[in-house]
């Protein structure tokens, strides 16, 4: 039983990794410079495996999510700060989500978006009301899988192997298109690495009951098979767009765009196969967001919070995460591009990054909090060599957001 329970959770880690901003930023990237970028992906997955690791593993050992370890380290102000600037992120993310579920029905059914934001809505709401965290977990990762179509896709169209191996190692672009190519790598690793993951990750091992005994290495498990394998679909994503796109030259402006890759090599069931795809991956982290901010704000100021309790006991909880998705579906409904949003929300995402990574590197290390419990020297290391990498990727990203003009030139 517990050999099913790591085998369930890995793979529903494996079909919620995969988000817009992942699918929109491999596909351009693999669109715009083919392989040369699958290293950026690979770096990311390792930074967001090492980070959810470190979170897990505190939560586990002092049953305190991320938010309660930022106030109390930090301090109220810096603290309150951070938590503006990652509710922020938080629904920013949300919005391009929802946005972005809406499109993909659109594309299923043929009907108007606007409308189709309601009904995306209604079915985000009713998952969150009605089904356990399990019920979400295998319902929207399992769906998720079905982007394993991209690798499919791939493989029959017979890639050029040595140019993916290739990609794997750090290369430098033609000289006139250096800043795009920064654009980019930003963009893939900071894609990978998005913070609501890991709020929703802790905050769920904590509500769960984990403890150090019974699932430290389910949380290992978990956090690096679960994202590795995550990762593989997301480069997949970019490799197919090499393989597919930047032949044509064609620029993955729509999401339906991204879902033509797997259609040329494999047909209508190959389309239709990426599509839904695409819909629950993007339904799943839609949900994970709007309750990433109810988990936020409720353990940053003391309330009672929990996808266990209902809106009786935990009220603010309940309308919090109700309100992100009112909020994102109101923005869905102006009318605003859905991948437009998704480029902010992940360049915005980095930025805020390391003032909610430093805290949990901290206590993850502090061997008279977390005892035997505390990171070892191999994997302080890590975590003190993505924490620099981290603060480059918030340094270089808005400059590089303005300067190729969202990475168009």
């Amino acid at each position: 039983m517990k050999i099913f329970q790591v085998a369930l959770g890995v793979l529903a880690a494996v079909g919620c990794f995969v988000d817009i901003g992942d699918i929109v930023f491999n596909a351009q990237a693999g669109a715009t410079f083919g392989y040369q970028l699958l290293w950026a992906g690979a770096v990311g997955a390792v930074g967001i495996m090492v980070f959810a690791e470190m979170s897990g593993r505190v939560a586990l050992v002092a049953n305190r999510p991320v938010f309660e370890t930022v106030r109390d380290r930090l301090g109220f102000g810096v603290g309150f700060a951070t938590l503006l600037a990652s509710q922020a992120v938080t629904l920013l993310t949300c919005c391009a989500e929802i946005a972005g579920v809406a499109y993909v029905l659109r594309l299923l059914s043929g009907y108007e978006t606007r409308p189709l934001v309601i009904v995306a809505l209604l079915v985000l709401v009713l998952s969150i009301w009605v089904l356990p965290f399990e019920g979400i977990e295998r319902i929207y990762g399992f769906g998720g899988l079905l982007l394993l179509v991209f690798i499919v896709g791939l493989v029959s169209s017979s890639p050029d192997w040595g140019a993916i191996g290739s990609g794997m190692i750090p290369n430098a672009p033609d000289s006139n298109s250096w800043l795009i190519w920064g654009y980019f790598v930003v963009g893939v690793g900071s894609a990978a690495m998005m913070p609501y993951e890991v709020y929703f990750y802790s905050s769920g091992a904590v509500e769960e009951g984990w403890t150090p005994k019974g699932e430290l290495g389910l949380n290992r498990i978990t956090s690096i098979g679960g994202f590795a394998l995550g990762a593989i679909l997301a480069m997949a994503i970019m490799a197919a767009s090499a393989q597919v796109l930047q032949p044509r030259s064609i620029d993955p402006e729509f999401l339906g765009t991204v879902g033509l890759v797997a259609g040329q090599p494999l047909g209508e069931l190959g389309l239709l196969a990426a599509l839904l795809g695409m819909f629950f991956a993007i339904g799943g982290a839609a949900i994970d967001t709007a309750l990433s901010g109810a988990y936020n704000l409720a353990q940053f100021f003391g309330w009672e919070w929990g996808r266990f309790r209902g809106p009786a006991e935990a009220p603010r909880f309940s309308a919090t995460w109700l309100v992100f998705l009112l909020i994102a579906a109101a923005v869905a409904m102006s009318g605003v591009d859905a991948v437009m949003i998704t480029e902010y929300s992940v360049v915005f995402g980095v930025v805020a990054m390391p003032l909610t990574y430093l805290p949990v590197l901290l206590v993850a290390g502090d061997r008279a909090f977390m005892g035997e419990h505390a990171l070892g020297p191999f994997s302080r290391t890590l975590g003190w060599l993505y924490f620099l990498i981290i603060c480059l990727l918030a340094l270089a990203a808005v400059p590089l957001l303005v300067l190729t003009n969202m990475g168009s030139g």
